[in-house]
């Protein structure tokens, strides 16, 4: 143990998800696609979480909180792993993540207006005519 350190008794994976806030079955995916490592197993044969592995997976949902994709928090992951990141190569995957996320947010702009425009033609009434229709049949 090391000094000045309280021992921290292992988890076991149901103690990860609660710790966590994140379900059993995404652990496991993410295990089984190697974004989180495989944890030792104990002496009975069950799986032994260290707070190293709170620390990656709290990581790893907040990336995928901020729409980071899994091969984008998969080359930050392999930033931290190496211990050479640099602020630079974190930057770099971040500012294409956010150009991505503004692209998204125009075409979502965009499907807006659209469709603010063609539902604010619509007379509501029974009539077999309707703009949003017509606007899809354009």
């Amino acid at each position: 143990m090391i000094e000045g350190h309280a021992h921290v008794k292992p988890l076991q994976r149901a103690a990860l998800a609660r710790a966590t806030g994140c379900n059993l079955e995404t652990i496991r995916y993410y295990e089984t696609i190697g974004v989180m490592p495989n944890p030792p197993r104990d002496a009975n044969g069950y799986r032994s979480y260290s707070e190293e592995h709170v620390r990656r997976l709290r990581f790893v949902m907040g990336s995928r909180d901020l729409g980071f994709s899994l091969e984008e928090i998969r080359g930050l992951l392999s930033l931290v792993d190496s211990h050479s990141q640099t602020c630079a190569e974190v930057e770099g995957i971040a500012s294409a993540h956010l150009r991505d996320v503004q692209d998204k947010i125009a075409d979502l702009q965009r499907i807006e207006k659209v469709l603010s425009t063609t539902v604010a033609q619509c007379s509501g009434t029974d009539a077999p005519e309707c703009p949003v229709l017509d606007a899809l049949l354009d």
